[in-house]
């Protein structure tokens, strides 16, 4: 008697499941670019399972292996090739050429208003091709960026998918706001901690409130010796520092390490970080060492030319010695993502201004998409991002132009599509 209500209710549940799976669809590309060797392929399909793409190759063969009726979203007059990575963004932030701009924001604007500029800032970069972010740190508005991440995951804002740092490091008395009277006690745009043991405590804190990454402000009074070397002052001890990076890689987690001068560089080296930001003051010997350990290296140089009025002297010297440090690096072979910090200059300005950068001082048009992709990908330790290859999020963007000839055709991008759902055209 059981036997028939039960097989309805199998039913039931097997036709929900159906009803609830993301129904597959079809790509057509007039041109593909292969993005690890930079070969482009004419008239292919992509088959689109559930987010992922389940094939690709030819038009004839993948559109044979379609069902009837299936829907096709057709690219046959684009260049298609995988969504762009940016590797160093803050969303929380609306620029801050001067110190002011970043007091303002941190006194005078709640965390729920700039959580709606995060928002809006990160519908922005998915507009403009970015299908994944790491953004490295709140600079004050707590862990809001983990509350936006999950947002986007959940279909409640549209956005990139985030990879989060929640609250960044730095140690007491190295990082803004400072200078205010004494006795007042100011918010802090990082989280303030010293010694190895509350070290290793703040970072099981900051993976239990659902950070993806450590991130670590090393150094900081940047100085330029009479060699033209630049110089800082560290914020952390050796020991210190390795217990940042042991304690995140314990817990499965990497570390990235705000670094300007020699000093910061040589210190975030010898503990081990995965990723330098900026490092302005890179030298020979430096980027041997980078090298050979594997580390990735996001050098934001737009953000620096857009500050520069504002740092100074020194600051405006900084695009110059970043840019003959890129060109070091980029011969040696230094694993280069790209990273245009973003949020240090305001997000009505698109990150893909730093690719046209990046080939200005060196790089290939194909070098520049590796960085964007395959290389930020690597950095991330995604290897569903970054390719259009069987198994990965199908994330791409889409233009008529051919960014092999012209990197800078990257900023008008036609057609954005994430998970296989076009959020652009």
């Amino acid at each position: 008697m059981l036997r028939f209500p039960a097989l309805r209710l199998l039913s039931g549940f097997l036709l929900g499941l159906a009803l609830w799976a993301q129904p597959p669809s079809l790509i057509r590309a007039g041109r593909l670019l292969d993005v690890r060797t930079g070969q482009v392929l004419a008239d292919q399909g992509l088959l689109v399972q559930e987010g992922r793409i389940a094939a690709v190759g030819p038009w004839g063969q993948v559109s044979a292996r379609a069902k009837k009726g299936m829907a096709v979203l057709d690219l046959s007059d684009q260049l298609v090739l995988p969504g762009l990575i940016e590797a160093h963004t803050h969303v929380f932030l609306q620029g801050n050429r001067f110190k002011q701009d970043y007091a303002d924001q941190i006194l005078k604007e709640s965390i729920p208003y700039r959580t709606l500029r995060a928002a809006t800032a990160a519908k922005a970069a998915l507009d403009w091709g970015f299908t994944a972010l790491r953004d490295l740190g709140t600079e004050g508005a707590g862990y809001a960026d983990v509350d936006l991440k999950r947002a986007i995951e959940a279909g409640v804002v549209p956005g990139p998918r985030l990879f989060v740092a929640g609250k960044a490091f730095s140690a007491t008395g190295t990082y803004p706001l400072q200078d205010y009277a004494w006795e007042l006690d100011l918010p802090s745009g990082v989280r303030v901690v010293d010694g190895v043991e509350a070290i290793r405590v703040a970072v099981r804190d900051e993976v239990r409130r659902g950070a993806d990454w450590v991130k670590v402000y090393v150094d900081r009074a940047i100085t330029q010796g009479p060699d033209g070397r630049l110089r800082s002052r560290t914020n952390y001890r050796p020991e210190e520092l390795k217990a940042f990076v042991e304690e995140a890689h314990r817990l499965g987690k990497r570390t990235s390490a705000h670094v300007k001068g020699w000093d910061g560089i040589d210190a975030a080296l010898t503990a081990g970080f995965d990723t330098l930001e900026h490092a302005d003051g890179f030298t020979e010997d430096l980027l041997d060492r980078a090298v050979k350990q594997g580390t990735f290296w996001c050098p934001t140089i737009y953000a620096g030319i857009w500050v520069a009025e504002g740092r100074g002297p020194l600051g405006t010297k900084y695009p110059e010695i970043l840019a003959a440090a890129f060109r070091r690096g980029l011969a040696k072979g230094v694993k280069i993502a790209l990273g245009s910090d973003a949020g240090a200059f305001p997000w009505t300005e698109n990150p893909a201004k730093e690719l046209a950068l990046m080939v200005e001082r060196g790089m290939t048009p194909l070098q520049a998409l590796q960085s964007a992709t395959v290389v930020a990908a690597d950095l991330l330790g995604a290897k569903d991002l970054g390719t259009l290859e069987p198994g990965a999020w199908a994330d791409l963007v889409a233009l008529p132009e051919d960014p092999l000839k012209d990197i800078s055709v990257l900023q008008r991008l036609r057609v954005v599509v994430k998970g296989g759902e076009v959020v652009r055209r």
